[in-house]
């Protein structure tokens, strides 16, 4: 069983965040910044070994790779954030590539949406669009081909896989895939293994159609919210949902169900834990009641999921590696130390 965690490269600054918000913002500056919201919510949930790293710095990725590799995740999946030429957060992923190190797989998701002030109270600003202009195909694969080519790239059945976070948004899904299969062999790169993120939150699945649009396999979102009365009340005063405070749900004691409209190959996502308050502070949402042990049980029934799907694409992917300001991450924090990866590993090697 390969697992696949996703990466986050905002820890390091670039000119853009700098601008928009204020000099050397990374996302430690929201960690850091957190405070308790209500009785039992604890926050700020500190960096263990690995402190208030900076991407930058070769030691860190090391030492990140390392502590994956023993702990059973297979490669880790870096956002990509692509915007029609423009890219941002690049800087840690291209010395990876440069360098040759760390040795640790690793594979791309582009997150493909237009960046906003949404977590900090300004919803309405627009600090980079996502647009999809023409040519923006080509160019896309054009600059990922020497990634593709790479020996560590990690591959489901010879292929580079490569994640789409918000296909439906895509102008034409089933011509992206179309055009990347045929430049991909035209590299000589033989074919791709095409990944669409079928996130799905308490409403449905937002996105159905990665049979029909070519993809060759779905990520299904399975957040870890298990519904009170009183998070049902909440979401009815959605409207006031700052004044009555973040959200707050049990952490789900069972996700072993998945819609049936995901047809095909399906992919489980699974979740530590969850907290994004460092983000949005009271209009956000909190899982409570996430252990170690809990998370353990939630990648057994992911593992046993993935197992009905074809061998060599028997895979898990969790969210995430190191989303400090989401509070879902695998890396060691100061309560639980290396507990997010010890109960990962332990229920891989069952």
């Amino acid at each position: 069983m390969d697992v696949l965690a996703l990466f986050l490269p905002q820890f390091h600054p670039i000119d853009e965040n700098d601008e928009w918000w204020e000099p050397g913002f990374t996302e430690w500056t929201n960690l850091a910044a957190a405070r308790p919201l209500f009785r039992r919510h604890r926050r700020p949930d500190l960096p263990g070994e690995l402190g208030f790293y900076d991407l930058r710095v070769p030691e860190v990725r090391e030492h990140q790779a390392a502590l994956a590799a023993a702990h059973g995740v297979t490669a880790f999946c870096w956002w990509h954030y692509w915007f029609a030429g423009r890219r941002l957060l690049e800087r840690p992923f291209d010395e990876v590539l440069r360098t040759g190190s760390p040795s640790l797989p690793f594979c791309l998701c582009w997150a493909n949406q237009s960046w906003s002030g949404v977590w900090h109270g300004a919803p309405d600003r627009i600090l980079i669009e996502q647009t999809y202009p023409d040519g923006d195909d080509r160019a896309h694969f054009d600059h990922l081909r020497d990634a593709f080519g790479d020996p560590r790239y990690y591959r489901v059945d010879g292929k580079p896989l490569f994640a789409v976070f918000r296909p439906q948004e895509l102008p034409d899904a089933a011509r992206f895939t179309d055009t990347w299969r045929k430049l991909a062999s035209d590299a000589g790169l033989g074919d791709l293994y095409l990944v669409a993120f079928a996130e799905t939150r308490a409403w449905g699945s937002q996105y159905e159609r990665h049979v029909e649009d070519g993809f060759d396999a779905a990520v299904h979102v399975a957040f870890p919210f298990e519904r009170t009365l009183a998070s049902r009340v909440r979401d009815k005063l959605r409207t006031s949902t700052e004044w009555f405070g973040p959200g707050r749900y049990r952490y789900a004691t069972d996700l072993s169900s998945y819609p049936t409209s995901l047809r095909g190959v399906v992919h489980p996502c699974i979740y530590p834990n969850w907290d994004n308050t460092p983000r949005s502070q009271r209009r956000g949402a909190v899982v409570l009641d996430s252990s170690p042990e809990k998370f353990s049980r939630h990648v057994r029934q992911a593992s046993a999921r993935a197992a009905l799907n074809p061998p060599g694409q028997q895979l898990v992917v969790v969210k995430s590696w190191n989303e400090w300001a989401e509070g879902n991450h695998l890396e060691p924090d100061r309560v639980h130390r290396r507990g997010w990866l010890e109960a990962l590993a332990a229920a891989i090697g069952d």
